[in-house]
């Protein structure tokens, strides 16, 4: 089983949030789309959106992340992802999502000159993928 393993590294600018060496694949939410990984891809580099990062290892066990954009390289025998932000399922707070996605459309409903609803907008999608992954796990 080790030979078709890989490395994920997921980094954040705070910490490392995941480094592990038995993985076997890896389902991200590309800039144009989810895109799958397994051992032995070809080398690679895209950008990354908001969305639902999962993984399984060598064992069978399997792990999810909310990610909030960021890049994934693909090489030999590593995947790392350079995140603006990440958590795994289960590290994330629902009642401090639910607290953000309640801020966020409550800005956004209040729309006026005073609001960036773009920001706005981009903290309740957020806030959306993370309640999404910690309750799919």
């Amino acid at each position: 089983m080790a030979e078709r393993a890989f490395k994920l590294e997921v980094i954040t600018p705070d910490r490392v949030v995941l480094s592990d060496g038995e993985i076997v694949s890896v389902v991200a939410p590309g800039s144009e789309g989810y895109l799958g990984v397994l051992a032995h891809h070809a080398p690679m580099m895209t950008e990354l959106k908001v969305g639902k990062l999962d993984f399984r290892r060598a064992d069978d066990t399997s792990g999810a992340m909310a990610i909030s954009g960021g890049f994934l390289e693909v090489f030999e025998d590593k995947v790392s992802v350079l995140a603006e932000s990440a958590e795994l399922a289960e590290e994330i707070d629902v009642d401090r999502a639910e607290q953000a996605k309640k801020r966020a459309e409550e800005r956004l409903a209040a729309a006026g000159p005073s609001v960036d609803a773009a920001r706005a907008e981009a903290a309740l999608h957020r806030a959306i993928n993370r309640l999404h992954v910690a309750r799919r796990v």
